[in-house]
């Protein structure tokens, strides 16, 4: 069960990345790939259940998405290595991490009040 899921994810990670050296680099293949298994899931069925897919992408997602904290290792380490690096440039990479939190921010939320402007206001408020 868990090798058809990790196959299935790898698979798509692999097509994603394929499609996104294909148009240049335009859109990051983990986007490519995310869209790709989320049409498939939804053509083979919308609920798990109907598919052998379906249950097995999900119960594998389900895992990895519980170990997700284990991916932060990495980055820790990476950190600890570096510790002159973080010492020496730590301001200007505060302040690059907060200017650029800030900048998301402002673009979500100005993508948001645009398509709901373009939708108009159906929703509640």
């Amino acid at each position: 069960m868990m090798v058809v899921g990790i196959g299935v994810l790898l698979a798509f990670q692999l097509l994603g990345e394929v499609l996104s050296y294909a148009v240049g680099g335009l859109v990051p293949w983990p986007v490519i790939g995310m869209a790709l298994i989320s049409m498939a899931l939804i053509l083979v069925g919308r609920t798990p259940s109907v598919s052998q897919f379906g249950q097995h992408t999900i119960a594998t997602s389900n895992l990895f998405l519980a170990n997700l904290g284990i991916l932060f290792v990495p980055a820790g380490v990476g950190i600890i290595q570096h510790l002159d690096l973080v010492r020496d440039h730590g301001l200007a990479i505060l302040a690059t991490i907060i200017i650029s939190t800030v900048a998301t921010l402002v673009v979500t939320v100005g993508a948001f009040l645009g398509i709901k402007h373009l939708l108009g206001s159906k929703g509640r408020e």
